[in-house]
């Protein structure tokens, strides 16, 4: 259908892949990256002539890049500062021979291997897309944090075997000051990495390093059990150490399960429903814009991707339509954290018969999905 000027009419401009790389300088965390993945022909060419945009396409893979370093950079200091941690309290079971701080000791050890995956994870988001990966690698840190979760799991599993183990075949405590003392280490370095996992997690948007932080923050409890149970013993109360870590246990499964739910929602590609909100408000109030088809966000990793559906004025050209959209997509990273894509779909008002959506709604419904 042509246009008053002879220009293709309403631009339908099916997934506009307006991945121009806004490196935004407004704190926002936009990583966005180049993703030059525009149709060709008409749509490529006049993607081409509006690109230049006064933002800077470097700017915003560095972006993407320093998250990830952040990332890489919390797992590295926190490996350090545990393996010392666990170190130093191996030191001690050797002096002691206290078998509920030995576990304690393993378990540090397990947490510090778990920054293993989380360190490959980050490296490999690093990766550029593939035509097998055609979005990337950032799902690695999903799978890693699939792993810090069973990771939870066996800790728990341990804390509460050893608890009882403990409680129905009793246990010998040498030296429980210097136990205690060793305790305290160990909660004090666990929580340490943990709120620095935690705080960096949350800031650059890694679901796996906030999971993991929750994790060092559990083994932090399991220290501290190990000090209320040195403090039994030395009060007269044995079985002090082994009820303790019961409770424990307890403690550490409703960590596990806030961390499970945290992986599962981004496994489900679930997001914060004020995010889509944001999302909509930004696609709404562009100058242009009659209405809003859909809007979806999802996690890749710890950088956002969005699709919008878009209706315009059947009467603008391609060049106008292409605009609106261009503006929607510039509006929306500016006001959804984290988000570095926005793909675009616009379509023109019509008073009558969608035509163009009829063409593939029983390719849609006959899969389950909505037009």
């Amino acid at each position: 259908m042509s246009g008053k000027d002879g220009q293709t009419d309403h631009g339908h401009g099916h997934g506009h892949g307006h991945g121009h790389g806004h490196g935004h300088g407004h704190g926002h965390g936009h990583g966005h990256q180049d993703g030059h993945d525009h149709q060709g022909g008409v749509v490529g060419r006049l993607t081409s002539l509006l690109k230049p945009h006064s933002h800077d396409a470097a700017d915003s893979v560095d972006s993407a890049l320093e998250s990830s370093s952040d990332g890489v950079r919390a797992v590295k200091i926190s490996l350090v500062v545990l393996l010392v941690t666990a170190g130093a309290q191996a030191a001690v079971v050797v002096l002691t021979g206290s078998t509920a701080l030995l576990a304690d000791t393993i378990h540090n050890f397990s947490d510090a291997l778990t920054a293993i995956p989380l360190w490959i994870a980050f490296v490999l988001s690093r990766r550029a897309p593939t035509r097998r990966y055609t979005y990337g690698y950032g799902r690695a840190e999903d799978l890693a944090g699939i792993f810090i979760v069973l990771t939870i799991t066996a800790s728990a599993i341990l804390a509460g075997y050893e608890s009882v183990r403990h409680l129905i075949d009793g246990s010998a405590l040498t030296h429980p000051w210097v136990v205690a003392l060793a305790g305290l280490l160990g909660f004090a370095g666990n929580e340490v990495v943990a709120q620095y996992r935690i705080r960096v997690g949350r800031r650059i948007g890694s679901a796996a390093l906030v999971a993991d932080g929750l994790h060092a923050r559990t083994d932090g409890f399991t220290s501290l059990a190990v000090v209320i149970g040195a403090a039994g013993v030395l009060l007269g109360f044995p079985t002090a150490d082994p009820i303790i870590g019961l409770l424990i246990t307890v403690a550490i499964l409703f960590v596990l399960r806030g961390a499970v739910v945290e992986i599962y929602r981004r496994l489900m590609d679930a997001v914060d429903p004020a995010l889509t909100e944001a999302a909509e408000r930004a696609a709404r109030d562009t100058p242009g814009v009659l209405a809003i088809e859909h809007v979806r966000l999802r996690w890749i990793g710890h950088r956002i991707w969005a699709d919008a559906g878009l209706v315009v004025s059947e009467e603008l050209g391609l060049v106008a339509a292409h605009a609106i959209a261009h503006d929607a997509e510039h509006r929306m990273l500016h006001e959804v954290p984290k988000l570095s894509e926005a793909t675009i779909h616009v379509s023109p008002s019509s008073p009558g018969p969608d035509v163009h959506h009829d063409q593939v709604r029983h390719h849609i419904d006959s899969v389950g999905g909505s037009s």
